[in-house]
């Protein structure tokens, strides 16, 4: 069984103040991602931003790891280290991934965005964002994480994709990664699986891919390589 942390009114408060600053850097990041972009241009501005926000980058706290963000582009799913030579071109769908620390908190989120993709690509991210939407309608007291694994399989499925099975969602606070996992994909049995309780916050996270799911056991600068897999993430307070 999973262990929960519930948080303290005051506590949510931190965490609510800590992801309204990640949402601003978020948002400037989404921006900036466009056509002769570099991986690089992305960290350099998450730095900049999260540091005029008075906060911290949370991936810099995980050991071994010195960047503020991940940067996939295509086929990365997760993990990319950004690089200058990382150039993004018209056709590329680029996903970012970023977290920030706040008076004693994490937040977690991601993005993902197309380039000038064709309507293929266009339909397979809206697929993901339709698939986050009702992950996060059953995101609430009272819920199991099985509903929300089964919000995400079901309408990933309809959409004629499936869901990665080797990453999950998760809860998020003192700790970047903290009980219980979220799966995209139906957990098992659904009495057995875990019960939200109040004062929560979870990391929900999708990964679908486009293609094959077919996965390198190499790896690339702690990138993992599946065939064409996409992903976001959202916090939510239940």
């Amino acid at each position: 069984m999973d262990k929960f942390y519930t948080k303290t009114k005051s506590e949510i408060e931190i965490m609510a103040e800590c992801g309204q600053k990640l949402a601003r850097v978020k948002k400037a990041l989404f921006e900036k991602v466009a056509e002769g972009v570099s991986s690089w241009d992305i960290e350099e501005l998450a730095v900049k931003l999260i540091e005029k926000e008075g906060a911290e980058a949370s991936f810099k706290k995980v050991s071994g790891y010195s960047w503020a963000t991940c940067v996939n582009v295509n086929a990365g799913l997760v993990h990319g280290i950004p690089k200058k030579e990382v150039v993004f071109k018209k056709g590329d769908v680029v996903s970012v991934d970023l977290g920030l620390y706040f008076e004693g908190f994490h937040t977690d989120c991601s993005f993902s965005k197309g380039i000038g993709v064709d309507n293929i690509t266009e339909k397979f991210l809206d697929v993901g964002k339709e698939a986050l939407k009702n992950a996060i309608s059953k995101a609430r007291v009272g819920n199991r994480v099985y509903d929300i694994s089964e919000a995400i399989e079901k309408t990933v499925v309809a959409g004629g994709y499936k869901p990665i099975r080797a990453l999950v969602g998760h809860g998020v606070g003192r700790r970047l990664h903290e009980d219980p996992q979220i799966p995209c994909f139906l957990p098992g049995v659904k009495k057995k699986a875990w019960k939200y309780p109040k004062e929560q916050h979870l990391q929900l996270r999708l990964c679908i891919p486009k293609g094959a799911q077919i996965w390198s056991k190499k790896k690339t600068g702690g990138q993992l390589l599946p065939v064409m897999v996409k992903y976001q993430h959202f916090s939510k307070r239940l």
